[in-house]
């Protein structure tokens, strides 16, 4: 009888644990993973570099273009002057520049996408070990991303951003500008 009765209570013991247990292992988190990437002090230095990047190949080819447009005018009222021969060579000179143009813009939007994707890597990695580490310290096995359209339906978990924002030194949330109503 007193064996029975230990072997009951063991077994209640072990379903209250397996439970806990149970219930433990299915702590959940979630975090606005887009939100943490956008507010990392790297990400924001990293937008400002490449707008300074992009500005400076801008001002060159528009650069570029203007030269184009005053040889074009030049060009085209000198036209009638000029012989056959020299306004083919300078129509195709016309043409060069042009495709040296073109060049010089796909050469700079591929800089800059590779700047971009180079850099975004170490910061994406930093983001990830500081959410990794927050579970971690918080026992959450499972995180799962809330970023708009990742459709998260249930957000009883817990929203790791604080810690996040803590831990990575996040700034503030950029402001979107509201759109008129429109009526």
């Amino acid at each position: 009888n007193k064996m029975r009765k230990f072997k009951s209570l063991l077994l209640v013991a072990f379903l209250t644990l397996g439970m806990s247990g149970v219930v433990n292992a299915q702590k959940i988190g979630h975090v606005v993973y887009e939100r943490v990437i956008a507010n990392m002090p790297e990400t924001r230095a990293l937008q400002a570099e490449l707008a300074k990047i992009t500005k400076t190949y801008k001002d060159d080819i528009d650069g570029m273009k203007k030269k184009l447009d005053d040889k074009i005018k030049k060009y085209t009222a000198e036209q009638a002057q000029q012989t056959e021969d020299t306004n083919k060579q300078r129509a195709q000179e016309v043409q060069v520049d042009n495709s040296r143009i073109q060049q010089a813009e796909q050469a700079a939007y591929q800089d800059i996408q590779e700047k971009q994707n180079n850099k975004l890597v170490p910061i994406i990695a930093k983001a990830r070990k500081a959410i990794n580490d927050v579970a971690k310290a918080k026992q959450i096995l499972y995180v799962i991303d809330a970023s708009a359209g990742r459709g998260l339906l249930v957000s009883d978990g817990e929203d790791l951003y604080d810690a996040v924002k803590e831990k990575l030194g996040l700034l503030a949330d950029v402001k979107q500008p509201t759109a008129p109503v429109q009526n």
